[in-house]
Parts: structure tokens; C-alpha cells; sequence
């Protein structure tokens, strides 16, 4: 991952061109190779962040998510420190802690102090990490905020391949998968493996994790991972609609967020997380007036069957 923001350097004379010509618009956001990486990137990560954060929120484990992401700064930065790419220490650190996280199963809920404990300990060792490395702490400042802008090709290569056998993983284990997550109980009572599916799920989750760590960094990894599925949650209670729902929801934003990034001199992230979270309050809003709809409109409904003849 490149260790300055190539969309800082651009010269005045070679800003962006931005107009109402669809076509040329287009072919400006993709002239440089760092913003075909980042949406390649984006692209890959986005729905595989959408999907997996649909049962992440289902099965009530939004803070263990974000916990696997500061587990997995101490990772990068550890190796970066032994002049490893970031994403294997990403993927080392959070797959093991998934991997434990899984193992506890349903005894993982409830143990939110463990687990924030676990975060601030990663993060303090993270900051060792990077108090040792002797190069730049730009680096460091990438894995927590994101910095897609720098994503090589061989790490769109990685990403892109991480993505596909997280999704094909996802795809065969969908439907027990699902059953454990609606009834756990009744699930094994049946037979489904849960335990061995509950530490398959995390482990998944943390590649997923790791993949999303590059697009928005270890801080904001709400805004791809949560959020979407938690409008989508709110717009369908079909899980199969909401699957497709949060993943499309993760790419639109992140799309939305680079493409601003690209015209705008401020971070990416911040764009994304800023498109979810608004998404996120609108779609609040419209179920609250349709649920206060809907009491009204049974009430004048009983109203009216009491005066009824």
C-alpha cells in the first residue's frame, strides 16, 4: 500500500474535470491507475462486506465484528514491522481470533467488556508495532482510517481473491448457516453442526474484515460491514432480499464514496461512512412514520368497526 495519497499530489493542472458530458466524466474517474485499483478494489469488497454483515447483524454480533478489525491493526502493523504486506497480518491475527470467537459461540454475547478490553489491548500493541517500525507512521494511519487510494494491483489481486472464496464460501453454507442463525436451538436439535458452522462463520468474517480494513480502515469498518445490512434489515424481512439489499447498499456507497474522494481533497472514508450513516437515518425515519401509519390506520379501522351498524 503506497505510503502518500496520489490524489494529494495532483497538480492544479491536472485536476479533475468534472461537467455535465456523462461519458468524459466517466473516463476522468478511471484516467489514473490508482483510482481503477480502488474501485476494482471497492468493488470486491463492497458486496462481500454487504452479505456476510447481514447475518453479522442477525445473529447480533455487530461489536465482535468490530472488535475482529482492532484485533487485526495489531496484526498489520506487526507486519509492516517485519516488512510483510499488511494483509497477512490482517488475516493471520483475525482469522485466530475468529476462530476462538467462534468456538464460545452463543457465550461470545454478553462479554462485551472481554471484548473492548481485547480492542484497546490490540490497539495499544498496534501502536508498539508502530512505535517500533522505523519508517513511516503513514502506514499506520492507512490500516486505521483506510487508504484505498494506494492499494497496489497484487493487493487488488489478493483482495479480489480473498472476496471470491469468501462468497463461495458463504453461498454453500447459506442455508444452515441461516437456520442456526434464526433458531440455534432447534438447529442442533436437528443435527447442523453448529459449533463447527459458528467458528466456520467467524473465520469468514474475519477475511471479510480484513478485506474491508483497506477500503475504510480499522475505525470506520461499521460503514460497510453494518450498516447497509442494517437498512436492509429494516426496508425487507426477507433474509434473501435483504442479503441482496445490503450488499447493493455497500457497493452504492462505496462507489458514491469514491467518486467524491476523487473530486473533493478529503478522505474516502469519510465519504462512505457519511452516505451509510445518512442512508441509515433516513431509512430509521421512514420506518418510524410507516409503523406510526400503520397504528393509526388500525386504530381508525377498530374506530370504525365500533360505530359500525
Amino acid at each position: 500500500m503506497a505510503d502518500v495519497s496520489i490524489v494529494g499530489t495532483l497538480s492544479p493542472a491536472a485536476a479533475p474535470y468534472f461537467g455535465w458530458d456523462l461519458l468524459r466524466d466517466v473516463q476522468e474517474l478511471f484516467r489514473y491507475a490508482f483510482m481503477q485499483h480502488a474501485f476494482e478494489a471497492g468493488t470486491v469488497v463492497a458486496p462481500t462486506a454487504g452479505v456476510i454483515g447481514y447475518f453479522v447483524v442477525l445473529r447480533g454480533l455487530s461489536f465482535a465484528a468490530h472488535g475482529l478489525s482492532h484485533i487485526g491493526f495489531a496484526g498489520a502493523t506487526g507486519a509492516v514491522l517485519l516488512g510483510l504486506p499488511p494483509i497477512v497480518g490482517l488475516l493471520a491475527f483475525t482469522m485466530s481470533a475468529g476462530a476462538v470467537m467462534g468456538a464460545l459461540g452463543q457465550r461470545l454475547r454478553g462479554r462485551d467488556v472481554t471484548i473492548g478490553l481485547v480492542m484497546a489491548w490490540s490497539l495499544g500493541l498496534g501502536l508498539l508495532f508502530t512505535a517500533l517500525y522505523k519508517g513511516s507512521a503513514s502506514r499506520a494511519i492507512g490500516i486505521l482510517f483506510g487508504q484505498v487510494f494506494g492499494i497496489t494491483g497484487q493487493e487488488v489481486a489478493v483482495t479480489a481473491a480473498a472476496g471470491v472464496l469468501t462468497l463461495l464460501a458463504l453461498v454453500i453454507a447459506y442455508r444452515p448457516l441461516l437456520f442456526i442463525t434464526l433458531d440455534e436451538q432447534v438447529a442442533e436439535a436437528k443435527g447442523v453442526p453448529v459449533r463447527g458452522l459458528s467458528i466456520a462463520f467467524m473465520v469468514i468474517l474475519a477475511v471479510a474484515v480484513s478485506e474491508a480494513v483497506q477500503v475504510v480502515g480499522v475505525l470506520l469498518i461499521f460503514a460497510l460491514i453494518v450498516a447497509p445490512a442494517a437498512i436492509a434489515e429494516r426496508v425487507t424481512a426477507r433474509p434473501s432480499h435483504g442479503i441482496v439489499v445490503s450488499a447493493g447498499l455497500a457497493v452504492l456507497f462505496t462507489w458514491a464514496g469514491l467518486t467524491v474522494a476523487y473530486y473533493v481533497p478529503y478522505p474516502v472514508g469519510f465519504f462512505i461512512t457519511t452516505f451509510a450513516f445518512g442512508s441509515y437515518v433516513v431509512a430509521r425515519l421512514l420506518s418510524y412514520l410507516a409503523a406510526r401509519r400503520t397504528v393509526r390506520l388500525r386504530g381508525w379501522r377498530a374506530e370504525q368497526v365500533r360505530h359500525s351498524p
